[in-house]
């Protein structure tokens, strides 16, 4: 069996000498000094001036809509994990869909200001499958309409756009470290601020409010990590590069032996770095892509119609909004096995299935 993706695991004698050290601290939660170590480390790997290692990428997203005080409208993208809205919904806003770029996959920012009414906070987009949106376009058109902007990062992990890393932009960045990532601790989350003040209110929010044993600063979450998956996180940041040394070499093996298929892969962005986080297809043909599905279940590997079906028009606690290109793409997206396990030799299988059903 081929799934579409599988965890890496480091060495488990890596791993064993940071449970030795938790076994003898007996600090296992309430940023102990693992948590702290893999904060510091992931500040310098990524070059970024403030950085909180938190539970997961959607209590990330919760934290920074409360952080940044935003009610009325959000506007964001029907074309991301569902957490993307139903984090706007939780904290008591209402997402406004914008359609997306149909090369990119991201939100359209030429559409944004047409959304735009006097309710509207902020904007909060998915940088897809780790492809920075247009964050320039963006920046221009919060600046006028005095809105903040939060991306969902949880793709873009090492992603630099214009020499930085993408956590930069925006007022917050937040990033997922789920085990199916690229790069993760198991279960676990980023925020990414510029903003000091920001970060502290950040702080205090993912600790319950506390700021003394006996004083709260702020409405907060239980939004810590434990030792355990900061332990993991150490462990696979050691080994980042051949991570992605290897995701390099078989999305490339996909890019050679799939040339000739009826498919393309999205554009990304011309002034940033891949990350190889995905291996995604936007068939030509939706009838091509279900033909393929089915003939690929059949020999047992697994794929991913990420994102599917459109956010607009799927979650029951929103009434459904048609988007042309989103309903469109969304309908044709399949995402191909890509992981650290995965071998040449079954690429070159996956890419014939795939060969042999459109040929027939």
């Amino acid at each position: 069996m081929i799934p579409v993706t599988k965890p890496y695991l480091p060495p488990k004698e890596e791993y064993q000498e940071y449970l030795n050290g938790i076994w003898q601290r007996q600090w296992l939660t309430n940023m102990g000094p693992l948590a702290n170590d893999l904060e510091l480390r992931l500040k310098d790997y990524l070059n970024v001036q403030h950085l909180l290692f938190v539970t997961n990428g959607t209590i990330a997203l919760q934290m920074a809509i409360k952080a940044l005080g935003l009610k009325g409208e959000i506007i964001t993208t029907p074309f991301s994990f569902v957490a993307t809205t139903s984090c706007i919904v939780w904290e008591g806003c209402q997402p406004v869909f914008v359609d997306i770029d149909k090369d990119s996959l991201n939100i359209d920012p030429s559409k944004i200001e047409a959304a735009i009414t006097n309710k509207t906070s902020a904007i909060l987009a998915t940088h897809v499958y780790g492809n920075p949106c247009d964050v320039l376009a963006i920046e221009e058109i919060a600046k006028k309409y005095n809105l903040k902007v939060i991306y969902d990062a949880a793709h873009a992990f090492g992603v630099k756009i214009h020499g930085k890393s993408i956590f930069e932009y925006g007022d917050i960045s937040t990033c997922s470290l789920h085990a199916t990532k690229l790069y993760h601790s198991g279960e676990g989350g980023l925020i990414i601020t510029k903003c000091p003040e920001l970060l502290k209110k950040l702080a205090f929010i993912r600790n319950f409010g506390f700021n003394g044993p006996e004083s709260f600063a702020e409405l907060g979450i239980n939004g810590k990590n434990s030792e355990f998956h900061a332990a993991m996180g150490l462990v696979n940041l050691a080994h980042i590069n051949e991570i992605n040394d290897k995701r390099k070499l078989l999305t490339e093996y996909y890019n050679s032996k799939l040339k000739a298929f009826q498919a393309r892969i999205p554009t990304w962005h011309k002034y940033a770095t891949l990350n190889y986080a995905y291996y995604p297809l936007v068939f030509n043909d939706e009838t091509l892509m279900l033909k393929c599905i089915k003939h690929l279940n059949s020999m047992e590997v697994f794929t991913r119609r990420y994102f599917y079906p459109s956010l607009a028009d799927s979650l029951p606690f929103i009434e459904p909004k048609p988007l042309e290109i989103t309903d469109l793409i969304s309908k044709r997206v399949l995402c191909l096995p890509l992981y650290y396990d995965l071998s040449i030799e079954e690429v070159d299988l996956i890419c014939r299935l795939l060969l042999r059903v459109q040929n027939n």
